[in-house]
Order: C-alpha cells, then structure tokens, then sequence
C-alpha cells in the first residue's frame, strides 16, 4: 500500500495531519481508563480512500451547488469492540465537524469509517469491493508493523452477480415498504413517525446501492455520510437534493436528524410541506438507486456468460 501523499497539494497533506492527530488524540482520550484485553487498543492503520487517494478529487465551492469530495478515511483498530462509534469516535467526529463548519480549519469534510483488522481482512478474503480497492487505491497516513492485509480473493462472476442481486432486493423492497409506511403516517397527521420512516427508506436505499455496488455499507445511520459514500460512486446521485439555498440545505438536515430526534426529541419539528418535499426527493432517490443497480447487475450477468 502506498504511504506517500505528495499528488495532493500542501494544503490538503497538512490539513491530513491534521485529521491524523485528531483521530488519535480523541482515541487516546476513550481508552485512557481502559481495563481488561482493551488496556492493549492501538490503532494500526489509519488509510486515506476514495478520491482524495485516487487524485480525482473535485474541490467545487458549495455555493455553486456542485459536488464536493470530502476526505473518505478508514481506521483500522486492533479489536472488533473499539470499533463502537458511540464509546471511542463520537469526539472524534464532532471535532472534526466543528473544525470544518464553525472553525473553518479544515476547508474539505470528513468522513471516518472505523473497523478492526480482522473485519478487513475478512472483507478481502470474501471478495467486497470496498476493501479490495481500498488496498488498492488507498493511501496508509499511519500504520504499524505487522498490521498487514491479506490478499483479496474476488468473488467469482456468478458469485457477485448473485451476491448483488440479493442485495439489491432485499433493501429496494424494504425502501418501498417504508416509503408506504410514510405515507400512512402522512394520512394520520403523524409527522415525526413519517419523517423516522422516511429516513429510513433513504438509509434503505443508500446501503442497498453501496451493497449491490461494492458488496459493503458501514454500520452508520448518518444518510449524510452514506450519501456521500454512494454519490462518490456515481455522480448520477449528486443533485438528488438540491443545495441552493439555505432552506433546501436545512430540509436535508432535518431528515437526517429524524433518526433520533424524531422519535426522542420533543422539540423537533416538521411541517407538512416539508415532508412533502422531502419524500419527493427520496423517491427520486429511489428512481435513480434503481437506475444505478439495475446497470451494474447487469454488467456482472455479462460478465458471468462470458
């Protein structure tokens, strides 16, 4: 795996160490107390995937209302349990969020994925995707000896064509009866139960789209990050949600919140015509989620006759 950023300007490599050292502090900081067999945590890998290893990344300004690449990292840590994003990352993330929306010391946002080596590893030996071309494309910004990769082994042509297929499946139906369920909810006036369901058909079809695609999704309920994960795959999902103006960014930070704070919080709220808006965009998601699959199903059948 290469260890060099040098394609990526100076700005960008310090804003990486940067990241680097925040991801550690905070790790540093969750473990401090620790007993038992998590008195050993460490970090072993600490990978830049995606564009920004890539150097196809696009720096376009938000305002023009362009897509945007954000900084994709994976950590690899040396036990599956520090992996809880609750009990080791949650700092973490709200640090580097707060250094890019309130202190602007990151121009460009990140996003974290975090797994254990054994999780990775697994993840090559069956064949995923995602990791395959992570320990292809990927930059390691930190790793410690003996924290190696095993050898991918992809999935037969039959096998992914099968394995995507079920994916693809199982969650477009699932979107669909959740999108169901939302309107049901319309009907009874019930509007924090429609915007849950509705946030859960989006997470549906986001992971359905990252499964079919690369055989991975990340245990995460943040549709912003699953979004920008799926839009990085094919930009035909850039312009699903429109960023225009300041009320079109905020409907979408409202329906990613509704995963909590509809159902927790009582000061959340949600108009009518918001909902409305936002189940037509999740339905366009859905249009072009069908759009993107259904392609890639069709070119590993291909490749199986072939």
């Amino acid at each position: 795996m290469r260890t060099d950023i040098d394609h990526l300007p100076a700005a960008k490599q310090r804003e990486l160490e940067r990241i680097v050292e925040i991801l550690f502090d905070e790790f540093g900081q969750a473990t401090e107390n620790a007993t038992g067999r998590r008195k050993g945590a460490r970090i072993l890998k600490i990978i830049l995937f995606g564009s920004h290893a890539r150097g196809d990344w696009i720096d376009a300004p938000l305002s023009a209302n362009q897509y945007k690449s954000d900084y994709d990292i994976l950590v690899i840590v040396s036990q599956k349990e520090l992996t809880d994003r609750a009990a080791y990352w949650a700092k973490a993330e709200e640090r580097l969020i707060r250094a890019y929306t309130i202190e602007k010391t990151l121009r460009t946002p990140v996003n974290f994925i975090v797994h254990s080596l054994h999780e990775v590893n697994d993840g090559l030996a069956h064949g995923r995707v995602f990791f395959m071309e992570v320990a292809k494309d990927g930059v390691a910004l930190y790793e410690v000896d003996g924290s190696e990769l095993v050898a991918p082994k992809p999935k037969t042509p039959q096998q992914g064509v099968d394995t995507a297929r079920e994916y693809f499946e199982e969650h477009v139906a699932s979107a669909a009866e959740l999108l169901e369920i939302y309107k049901f909810c319309i009907e009874r006036r019930s509007w924090k139960k429609a915007a849950f369901n509705l946030h859960q058909a989006a997470e549906s079809l986001y992971q359905g789209l990252l499964l079919t695609l690369t055989y991975y999704t990340p245990y995460n309920h943040n549709i912003a990050f699953l979004r920008s994960l799926a839009e990085g795959l094919d930009r035909r999902l850039y312009g699903i949600w429109p960023a225009d103006t300041h009320r079109e960014r905020a409907m979408f930070q409202k329906l990613k919140e509704a995963y909590t704070k509809a159902r927790y919080s009582k000061h959340y709220r949600i108009s009518e015509e918001e909902l409305s808006w936002l189940g037509a965009r999740v339905e366009e998601l859905g249009r072009v989620v069908h759009q993107v699959c259904s392609e890639r199903i069709a070119e590993l059948e291909a490749a199986a006759r072939k």
